[in-house]
C-alpha cells in the first residue's frame, strides 16, 4: 500500500492558499488508488467537500461530447473527413473574413474549401466562442442575442443552423481556434443518432458506467450539492459569485452545448476517465474502442496549427480529437506519458488519461480565474512520482 501523503499535502496546501474546497482521485487498472475531499463546498454556510459534491465541469464536457460522437463513428455514422455540410446544410458555402481586420462590418470571401467533421473535433473550423471582438465572435454574439430575443430558451439545433452565418476566422483547417466545434460535434451526435446529446450520453455512457450524478439537466437533490462558485482576488480574498451557465441546468432548460454544461463528481469522473484509460472497458462494460481512442488521442494538429495551440499551460502537448495529448514531455516539464491524454475546465476541473500505465485522475474544484497551471501541473507531476 503506497503512502500518498504528499498528494494529500499538496492539495491541502492548495486549500489553504487558493481555494474553498477541492477534490481529487486517482485510479488504476479499474482500482481506486487514492481519494482525497479537503475544504469546503460553501465556505460561508460551512458545507464541506465530500464524495457527494457535485462540480460543473465546463470545458471537460468537451472530452465526454467527443467520446460519444466518436463511438457512432465506430458505427458508421460519419466519417472524419465527411464535408460537415452533409450533415448541416446550411454549412455548405460559409463566408470567411476577407482580412484580419477587427470591427463590424467587414469583407468577406466564399471559403476555397468545405468545412469537415474533423475540423470540428480539432478546432479548426474557424468559429471562435462568442466573446472578444474579433469579427468573428462578434457575429456570434449578435446572432445569439438575435436567437434569446427571438425564443427565448432554445436548442443546440437551432443554434447551429443560426451560426451558420458567421463568417469563419480563417478557410477551414488551417489554424487552431479555440471555441465553437464541439457544439457542433455535440450537434453531430444528435443528427446521426436521432437523440438530444443528453440523452445519448445518458444511454451510451453514463447509465452504463453507474454515472448517477452526471447530467446537463438538475434532477434528485443534485443542486443542493453544487459546489459554489468563487472569483479569486489579487490579495487572496474568495467572493462568492453565481456560475456561469448555471440557468442551462434548471430542469425547463432547453440547450445543451458540446463545450461546456454538464456537471458531475469526481466519483463519476474517475470511472469515464477509467475506462478511457483501460482501453474503453470499465467493470466490464465497453464503451468504446481502444483504437478509436489511439486515434481520439493521436496529434491531428499541423506544425502551423500547433502554434496557435501551443501556450505555457499546454507546454508538450498537441491536441486530438476533442483532447490534448503529449507529444514532448522533456519540453512541458513532465515526468509523464507519451500519448497521456485530456482537458481541463473553466473554472479548474482537470483530469489526466494515460492508457500506457492504465492510470487516470482527476481533480475538481471552482474557481475564478483557475489558476490551472500553478495547480495542476504540480498535481501531475505528484501523481506521476508513484508510478512503479
Amino acid at each position: 500500500m503506497k503512502d500518498y501523503k504528499h498528494l494529500s499535502a499538496l492539495l491541502q496546501e492548495f486549500c489553504r492558499k487558493d481555494l474553498a474546497g477541492c477534490a481529487c482521485a486517482l485510479a488504476k487498472d479499474g482500482n481506486i488508488l487514492y481519494e482525497g475531499y479537503y475544504g469546503y463546498a460553501d465556505k460561508e454556510a460551512g458545507t464541506p467537500i465530500n464524495e457527494s459534491t457535485v462540480y460543473r465541469l465546463y470545458s471537460m464536457t468537451k472530452v465526454i461530447v467527443c467520446t460519444a460522437a466518436l463511438i457512432l463513428y465506430e458505427r458508421g455514422k460519419f466519417l472524419l473527413n465527411d464535408p460537415l455540410y452533409e450533415y448541416f446544410p446550411e454549412y455548405r458555402r460559409p463566408l470567411v473574413v476577407k482580412n484580419k481586420a477587427y470591427g463590424w462590418p467587414a469583407p468577406f470571401e466564399e471559403a476555397k474549401k468545405p468545412m469537415l467533421v474533423k475540423h470540428a473535433f480539432t478546432m479548426a473550423v474557424g468559429l471562435p466562442y462568442a466573446h472578444g471582438d474579433s469579427v468573428s465572435a462578434m457575429a456570434m454574439a449578435k446572432i445569439r442575442q438575435e436567437l434569446e430575443q427571438q425564443h427565448g430558451k432554445y436548442d443546440l439545433q437551432t443554434e447551429i443552423r443560426a451560426m451558420s452565418k458567421v463568417p469563419l476566422a480563417f478557410e477551414p483547417g488551417t489554424h487552431f481556434l479555440y471555441g465553437y466545434g464541439h457544439d457542433l460535434v455535440a450537434g453531430l451526435v444528435e443528427v446521426t443518432s436521432g437523440k438530444t446529446i443528453g440523452q445519448f450520453l445518458k444511454d451510451e455512457i453514463f447509465d452504463p458506467l453507474g454515472m448517477k450524478d452526471t447530467g446537463y439537466r438538475y434532477f434528485g437533490d443534485i443542486k443542493s450539492r453544487m459546489a459554489s462558485m468563487y472569483q479569486r482576488s489579487d490579495d487572496g480574498t474568495l467572493n462568492k459569485i453565481r456560475g456561469l451557465m448555471d440557468d442551462n441546468h434548471e430542469p425547463d432548460a432547453l440547450y445543451e452545448a458540446g463545450g461546456a454544461g454538464l456537471f458531475s463528481t469526481v466519483g463519476d469522473y474517475i470511472k469515464f476517465s477509467q475506462m478511457m484509460a483501460n482501453g474503453g472497458v470499465y467493470a466490464g462494460q465497453r464503451i468504446i474502442g481502444r483504437k478509436t481512442i489511439d486515434l481520439m488521442r493521436r496529434n491531428h494538429l499541423s506544425g502551423e496549427q500547433l502554434k496557435d495551440f501551443t501556450n505555457s499551460y499546454q507546454a508538450g502537448y498537441g491536441y486530438g480529437l476533442g483532447v490534448r495529448t503529449m507529444l514532448d514531455p522533456a519540453a512541458g516539464g513532465c515526468n509523464g506519458s507519451l500519448g497521456e491524454f485530456g482537458w481541463t475546465g473553466l473554472a479548474g476541473t482537470w483530469v489526466l488519461i494515460d492508457p500506457a500505465e492504465g492510470l487516470s485522475a482527476v481533480h475538481m474544484y471552482q474557481l475564478l480565474p483557475n489558476m490551472e497551471e500553478y495547480h495542476h501541473h504540480r498535481l501531475r507531476a505528484v501523481i506521476n512520482g508513484y508510478l512503479d
